[in-house]
């Protein structure tokens, strides 16, 4: 398939990406290199991982025209977008930013895949959009739009935007909550990335919330979760993408001290915006894809503080 992949000099698209060459896709990048983390580490991503630069298209998908008019240029047999503004905290502070990046960009890539007859289309939501539900498992009915930050409510609503435009024309939409992602080059203000990068220099981890959980789910498995969407994916579902299991922060911060013993931490109380728990319940993903997360969170841990050990510029 030829394949567009929006985002794809971040850190879940490089891993895409590669995956997706591998498979003997053809693969075209459009990404913004958006500075929220830096231009060079993104550019690096695609050096790490062979990108052709035939393929790579610098462009803001805020730039409606633009877009519309590349999109019928490449025909593209399937989106994978992933492009989007992240982080809970950064969207308190700058909310029009994310109504910008993560509604008004959907909208103009949806809009460009309609008009260019594109079959596929795959959005990467988030586990933010079920707001604080901490206890059982959650289900993809389970989200009701009672977000706790802007971040989630852009997800949200990007989500509505995806089944409008796909009953419009014709796309056949999947819809993919991924839940706390990790692994070697991981985005940089993520907790993990934090908490292995202060351990390597000694640094004290701030803790916002220690009675936190999290479904940690490792890059490879997520991976292989949009891959097996875009194979098998059933035409207006969503899926949640995760480990399937919630660790909890204490159990996190053990794991890492067997690897930095010394670590320091600083407990402090949780930040706005923030929730107590994601955990998935991935039995749909499971019926339909046949998706089953392999690595546990021991794992992941171990190949992600080997990465970063061999990658210190990056950390």
């Amino acid at each position: 398939m030829k394949i567009v992949l929006t985002g794809g000099a971040g850190f879940i698209g490089m891993h895409m990406a590669a995956r997706l060459m591998k498979e003997g896709h053809r693969v075209i990048i459009i990404d913004s290199l958006h500075t929220y983390y830096p231009e060079k580490r993104k550019r690096h991503h695609l050096k790490v991982i062979n990108f052709p630069l035939k393929d790579f298209y610098q462009m803001d998908l805020l730039d409606r025209e633009s877009i519309k008019d590349l999109m019928k240029e490449i025909n593209p047999d399937a989106v994978i977008h992933l492009a989007a503004l992240p982080g809970v905290a950064y969207s308190i502070e700058e909310p029009l930013t994310y109504v910008d990046y993560d509604i008004k960009a959907t909208i103009n890539i949806l809009e460009a895949c309609g008009e260019a007859g594109t079959n596929r289309f795959l959005f990467a939501s988030s586990s933010s959009v079920y707001g604080d539900k901490p206890g059982a498992a959650l289900k993809e009915e389970d989200a009701d739009g009672k977000t706790v930050s802007p971040y989630a409510a852009s997800k949200w609503s990007a989500e509505s935007f995806c089944h409008m435009y796909a009953g419009m024309y014709g796309l056949h939409l999947n819809i993919m909550r991924f839940f706390t992602v990790y692994g070697p080059w991981g985005r940089p203000d993520m907790a993990i990335p934090k908490f292995i990068k202060k351990s390597l220099t000694g640094e004290t981890i701030s803790i916002f919330g220690a009675d936190s959980g999290r479904d940690y789910t490792f890059i490879d498995d997520i991976v292989e979760g949009i891959y097996l969407t875009l194979l098998h994916g059933r035409g207006g579902e969503t899926y949640n993408l995760g480990s399937g299991r919630e660790v909890k922060m204490l159990r996190l911060l053990d794991i890492l001290k067997s690897s930095f013993p010394s670590m320091k931490l600083d407990f402090t109380d949780y930040r706005l915006g923030d929730v107590l728990s994601t955990h998935s319940d991935i039995s749909k993903a499971k019926n339909h894809l046949d998706y089953s997360p392999k690595t546990t969170i021991e794992e992941g841990l171990k190949k992600t503080i080997q990465w970063a050990e061999n990658n210190e510029d990056f950390i």
